[in-house]
Formats: structure tokens, C-alpha cells, sequence
């Protein structure tokens, strides 16, 4: 299981982190080409598409070890620990971007949250609260350790759904002897 889990961990770990590095360039974070829509539609796409690979690992591990049978409890095993492995190399690479190139992420971010919330015409109530907010979300990021948990949550819940569906897909039961 080992093998498996890390190649295909470590390939869609890589779609995701060479996706990071195509597109920040140009996301708000980089020159403004992409909008931060834009970049949040490309992200999880590029999401969906690196966890494709969790569906293929979990196929090669039964197919290659499993004899062509693998219970949901097994398959989500192995999908879960390529999710992980995937979720990992996405939080370092985003601990490196964002210390080292953006620190200045959350307060991009929190100016995108108050003009969206301008421009949809909301309460100067309901701006001064998001406003609060965002000041408080802006020190809590700067904690390594809850910049880190909330990278993990951006990217996890998108690996654990594509694993449990693909557990349910894959999941085959060896054949009865007649």
C-alpha cells in the first residue's frame, strides 16, 4: 500500500502545487490578472482534478495488490492517505508562498470581502462588523498554526468527499467459489 499511496499522493500533490505556481502570478496576489472569483474557480478545480488521482490509486492498489477486489474500508484507507499526502504538499507549499512571497494575503483578502460586500450595497452596520471581523481573521492568520489548519480545511474536505465516493465506486468483492 505504501508505494501506491505515495506515487499517486505524491503526483496529485504535484498537479497541485504546480497549479499554485501557475496561477498565483496572476491571481490578486501577483499582477491582478485573475480576479479573486477567478482564482477561487481555478483553485478547486485544480482540486478536483489533482484528487482524480485518488480514484486512480485506489483502482492501481486494487487492482495490483488487491487481486481485483478491495473492501470501502480498505479503499478509503488507501484514498484517505493519498488525500493526506496530497493536503500536506499543498499546506507547505502554501506556508512557503505565503510567508515568503504574500505575507500580505489577509489583507488583500479582507479588501476583497468589504468591496464585495460595498458593491452588493450591505449595511455600513453589516460592513463594520465584516470589517471587525477581518481584523480579527488577519491576526489569527498571522499564527503559523491557524494558518495551517485553515489551509488544511481549504483543501481536505474536496480530497475526503472524492475518496469516499471513489471508495464507494471501486469497492469489489472477491467472487463466490461455485
Amino acid at each position: 500500500m505504501k508505494n501506491t499511496v505515495l506515487k499517486y499522493g505524491l503526483i496529485s500533490g504535484g498537479i497541485l502545487v504546480a497549479m499554485m505556481a501557475i496561477t498565483m502570478p496572476f491571481s490578486v496576489c501577483g499582477n491582478g490578472t485573475l480576479s479573486m472569483e477567478t482564482s477561487e474557480i481555478l483553485g478547486y478545480t485544480s482540486m478536483i482534478l489533482a484528487f482524480l488521482l485518488v480514484f486512480f490509486g485506489i483502482r492501481s492498489y486494487r487492482e495490483n495488490t488487491g487481486g481485483g477486489t478491495i473492501s470501502f474500508g480498505k479503499a478509503f484507507k488507501v484514498g484517505l492517505f493519498i488525500t493526506l499526502i496530497t493536503c500536506a504538499m499543498y499546506v507547505i507549499t502554501w506556508e512557503i508562498v505565503y510567508y515568503g512571497f504574500i505575507p500580505d494575503f489577509a489583507d488583500k483578502y479582507a479588501v476583497h470581502v468589504i468591496d464585495g460586500m460595498q458593491k452588493k450595497g450591505e449595511s455600513p452596520a453589516a460592513i463594520a462588523e465584516a470589517k471587525k471581523k477581518m481584523d480579527e481573521f488577519k491576526v489569527a492568520y498571522r499564527n503559523p498554526l491557524f494558518n495551517i489548519g485553515m489551509t488544511f480545511l481549504e483543501v481536505f474536505p474536496v480530497g475526503l468527499l472524492v475518496t469516499l465516493i471513489s471508495a464507494g465506486i471501486l469497492r469489489r468483492k472477491p467472487a463466490l467459489a461455485t
